[in-house]
């Protein structure tokens, strides 16, 4: 078989491919398998001591140079901010500071923040999750468990991620759900996307690749979008969809299980 499979016609690694995640030669998806190994050994919690598990955090928290602060800082969203939160430390603008607002919900402490991350009021995590610079977690966001999400990426309002990578720039930012599934640097979900990861049938699933079927091993599988991959608002793909870098959904479209080349266009 040739091999539209593995990772390089989605996504354009040089000497950055995340550790162990990804293999030439193996499918794409099977980073998926190796996921929940892969968080769990780079992983370096850092909200310890500061929640209690299922209950909203009571006041406004802030993470300055690998430091918790619970005063000192003031917390501003406005129009002047763009609607953003920010942290102002001494006077200035902190773009450093990363923070959890009030009413953001951990169910565990096995989370990791990284620098400039924003965590906005009734937000839900469940660990494990790691959660790059300078990314934001917004309203009503419910990350359930196995996600890493990579720099300066947006897990959007009443948007559920559950065993998912988002890699640098990845953005799902208003009602979508992505399941067992890889968004691919510089994606964008349009509003309502979703990614079906079970099928009605039993057993594991299927995928043509080419002229062959290829079992994937896996009884759950979203989607795979490469570099780059738009998708239109309230577009669905069904399970195993892989999708190649630079390409288009358009909405309202619904995406046939299989492989798409780079630069296809899809309605």
């Amino acid at each position: 078989m040739k091999t539209p499979c593995d990772y390089r016609p989605f996504f354009a690694f040089e000497d950055d491919v995340p550790e162990g995640l990804f293999q030439k030669g193996q499918p794409v998806w099977t980073a998926l398998d190796r996921l929940n190994e892969h968080i769990r050994k780079h992983i370096t919690p850092n909200i310890s001591g500061l929640i209690r598990p299922g209950v909203p955090v009571e006041k406004h928290l802030v993470l300055f140079k690998r430091q918790w602060l619970e005063d000192g800082f003031e917390v501003v969203c406005s129009r002047s901010t763009g609607g953003r939160f920010q942290v102002v430390l001494d006077g200035s603008v902190c773009r450093e500071c990363s923070v959890i607002c009030a009413g953001a919900i951990f169910s565990d402490d096995q989370v990791e923040i990284g620098a400039g991350v924003t965590i906005e009021p009734g937000a839900l995590i469940k660990g494990p999750a790691v959660i790059g610079d300078f990314t934001e977690i917004r309203q009503g966001a419910y990350l359930r468990g196995d996600c890493l999400i990579g720099r300066k990426c947006v897990v959007g309002h009443t948007t559920e991620v559950k065993h998912s990578i988002f890699l640098e720039g990845a953005k799902a930012a208003h009602f979508a759900y992505i399941g067992d599934s890889i968004l691919g640097r510089n994606c964008n979900l349009g509003a309502g996307t979703k990614f079906a990861n079970l099928r009605f049938a039993s057993g594991s699933i299927n995928v043509k690749i080419d002229d062959s079927s290829v079992d994937t091993g896996r009884r759950k599988i979203g989607a795979v979008m490469g570099d780059n991959v738009q998708t239109g608002c309230n577009s669905v793909t069904n399970p195993c969809s892989l999708i190649g870098m630079d390409s288009i959904i358009v909405p309202n479209a619904t995406v046939k299980p299989g492989f798409y080349p780079p630069r296809s266009i899809i309605r």
